[in-house]
């Protein structure tokens, strides 16, 4: 057997995959395109952003007539006169297509590592898609690992610390660290649901009693009759749904784009493992 054959044997599995936006059976945009229309953004040139992303000028302007045409509305616009001779920039639908992307791709990475790390380990069940796949009447379901158990004279404390970095900690019995198996490293579920979740903004230098504080950016505001169900993007990805009053809701300004913190006690977390 040849060294680069042998090299290859010990090599581990990984899990690859990319995120393309179809319409219909046609590819709208994937990283590349993405890319191009980021450098248009910046160099207010399709020249100068096509000669940023190593691609022709013919390719980048065939590119973007497509996206234009797929997109049912301009990504991109070119404006014309003045001292500079006109400029080419994006559209605010193109502008949201790259954040929306961004984002999407994120996402989509952390759950290519999520599934790399559980499906190529040959040795073990696959048990993240009996996860994915578990359904609740909790709003919010996270899936991670185990990072610590503080033991009580009655209660535990357990850390759950998700794909993106963020941590959630729940209180729970003794007897319920001990029949889930909680202990370092293994995989588990948190479910809270969203009116147990209180949100707020503002809370540079403001100390709270709840343990768990999980900050982002309010992606959508949905009303009700009564409540208002708020979505925010977390820091470092994932999201997280509470529900709050309307009165709630106009008092803190919630809007699409604001900073906000979502805080739960401990004691609203329920831990899972499966089986």
């Amino acid at each position: 057997m040849r060294a680069t054959q042998r090299k290859k044997q010990a090599e581990p599995l990984t899990l690859q995959g990319a995120v393309w936006l179809t319409v219909g059976r046609d590819n709208l945009a994937g990283r590349d395109r993405i890319g191009l229309l980021h450098a248009i953004a910046e160099q207010g040139s399709i020249t100068q952003a096509a000669k940023a992303v190593g691609m022709s000028y013919k390719a980048a302007w065939d590119a973007v007539d497509t996206m234009n045409n797929l997109a049912g509305e301009a990504l991109v616009a070119r404006t014309t006169g003045g001292r500079g001779g006109g400029s080419t920039l994006l559209t605010a639908r193109g502008a949201r297509l790259v954040e929306r992307f961004a984002q999407l791709d994120a996402a989509h990475q952390r759950f290519v590592k999520l599934l790399s790390e559980e499906s190529t380990d040959l040795q073990s069940d696959f048990t993240i898609l009996r996860t994915l796949n578990m359904k609740t009447s909790a709003r919010n379901q996270f899936n991670g690992t185990v990072t610590a158990v503080r033991a009580g004279a009655v209660n535990d404390e357990v850390e759950l610390t998700l794909p993106g970095g963020a941590r959630i900690v729940a209180v729970v019995t003794r007897d319920s660290t001990e029949s889930l198996g909680l202990r370092i490293n293994i995989a588990a579920f948190a479910l809270i649901k969203a009116s147990s979740i209180l949100v707020a903004t503002e809370m540079e230098g403001v100390r709270v009693s709840a343990r768990n504080q999980l900050s982002g950016m309010v992606s959508t505001v949905t009303p009700g009759a009564v409540n208002s169900e708020v979505v925010i993007d977390m820091d470092g990805g994932g999201t997280i749904a509470a529900i709050v009053t309307q009165a709630s809701a106009k008092h803190l300004g919630l809007a699409t784009g604001l900073r906000a913190t979502a805080l739960f006690k401990a004691s609203s977390v329920i831990l899972g493992v499966m089986a």
